[in-house]
């Protein structure tokens, strides 16, 4: 049960952390209600950074995925053209993070990052579609050792202000490592290589570094979800 509650943060949210506690005191010391909402403030941002381990399948074909959240999208489209991987439409994994959802970021497969790139932009709510092109974002391409290249993209979404990415090109990661967050409320966008199908479905829960987006080995029919 301590395992659950005493979480680790991720050291990005201390400065905020720190502001909220500061602020909740002084809050307290000229209104004592004013000083309880302070402290629930605080106790949310504690709980909005944390940052927990995670337990990630090893198989080098699975396509684990980035972010925590729900399933928002699965549809046809052309990857950032600043990641030049082509015009062709390719198949495009949304998963949408609220602001009570982890927002600690990981990297999708085992590989060497090939490509990065920020571009600034608006910040319509992250789960809209028009986000994909208009939000701010970063993008990001890693390549695994069969050469087969994965985009995912950290999107801004309607409360969230700053992009955290950690990694550059030529960093060799594994499939599930930390690297960066998006502070609010946001969504990452992961598109798969031509001819391979999504695992998940419309709707569906994501965990970070856990839950598997798509088998590079796999082209078959991509699976429909009911709720029930």
């Amino acid at each position: 049960m301590l395992k659950d509650v005493l979480v680790p943060i991720n050291r990005a949210g201390y400065p905020f952390i720190g502001i909220f506690a500061i602020a909740a005191i002084a809050l307290y010391n000229w209104w004592i209600p004013a000083g309880l909402i302070g402290f629930v403030l605080t106790a949310w941002c504690i709980y909005f950074f944390r940052d927990p381990d995670r337990t990630t399948p090893t198989a080098e074909n699975l396509v684990i995925s980035p972010a925590d959240g729900v399933v928002q999208s699965i549809v046809e489209a052309v990857p950032p053209p600043e990641l030049e991987m082509g015009e062709e439409p390719l198949t495009r994994v949304a998963v949408f993070m609220n602001v009570f959802n982890v927002h600690v970021n990981r990297v999708p497969i085992t590989g060497t990052i090939t490509g990065k790139h920020y571009r600034p932009g608006k910040f319509f709510n992250a789960s809209l579609d028009k986000a994909s092109e208009f939000n701010e974002r970063m993008s990001l391409k890693v390549a695994n050792e069969a050469g087969q290249e994965i985009a995912f993209v950290q999107i801004a979404g309607l409360v969230a202000r700053r992009i955290i990415c950690d990694i550059d090109v030529g960093n060799k990661m594994q499939a599930g490592q930390r690297f960066g967050l998006i502070r609010f409320g946001s969504r990452v966008d992961v598109y798969l290589p031509k001819g391979v199908t999504p695992m998940v479905c419309v709707g569906q829960t994501a965990i970070a570094a856990e839950t598997v987006l798509a088998d590079l080995k796999r082209n078959d029919e991509a699976p429909q979800g009911t709720v029930r």
